[in-house]
């Protein structure tokens, strides 16, 4: 079963009594959501997945940053300029936090350990566990990816986002971070129109936040 982003996003702030969110909130994780699951499903797809190795990375793309729930309502966001570095720490746990929500709510074993590792990088220098290479569970190194330039191409409180070449520029700069042959194919998918899609579906997020 493919989950739908709102309809696990709020069934999660039901179940668990999360409150203090703010409904922009809620809209930026439900959008965000998306948007990283549609890029994952037309790599994964690219990549020549099988059907439930696909199923896994959507589902895990669409609540990766679920941990966030709990803490953007003290951070994230009101003030121009970027995250203080306080708040970097603290937003730093939302892997473990989304976990533990995934595990207290009864999601499959592999969908939390996909979760909880989205943020880890392949030289060994991301968080929560600085594992790397192939220790990295292939639908986090995978999601990596794709929430990178999801966010880099998406308005923040405190930023514009970046123009497309600009994201990609970035994301090459700092490679290392990617399983190459993930990143390979996510740079040949850049090439299609499908992408183009993807690009215009992260524009009319944007202009429907008016952050700035």
């Amino acid at each position: 079963m493919y989950y739908e982003s709102s309809t696990e996003i709020n069934k999660i702030i039901e179940s668990l009594h999360i409150e203090g969110m703010a409904a922009g909130d809620v809209v930026d994780h439900i959008d965000h959501g998306e948007l990283v699951s549609r890029l994952a499903d037309m790599l994964a797809l690219r990549l020549n997945l099988d059907d439930s190795t696909r199923e896994l990375i959507h589902n895990a793309s669409v609540l990766h940053d679920v941990g966030k729930l709990k803490i953007s309502q003290n951070i994230y966001g009101r003030v121009k300029g970027g995250l203080r570095i306080v708040e970097m720490r603290y937003m730093r746990t939302h892997p473990k936090l989304g976990a533990e929500m995934l595990m207290e709510c009864g999601y499959p074993e592999e969908l939390v350990s996909a979760v909880l590792h989205h943020h880890e990088s392949f030289d060994g220098s991301g968080y929560p566990s600085a594992i790397s290479g192939e220790e990295i569970p292939y639908a986090s190194r995978l999601i990596k990816v794709c929430d990178a330039f999801a966010t880099l191409i998406s308005d923040r409180p405190y930023r514009r986002a970046f123009e497309a070449q600009t994201a990609l520029n970035s994301m090459i700069a700092d490679n290392m971070m990617y399983d190459i042959k993930i990143f390979v194919a996510f740079m040949d998918l850049t090439h299609t129109s499908e992408f183009e899609n993807i690009l215009s579906f992260a524009d009319d997020i944007n202009k429907k936040h008016h952050y700035m």
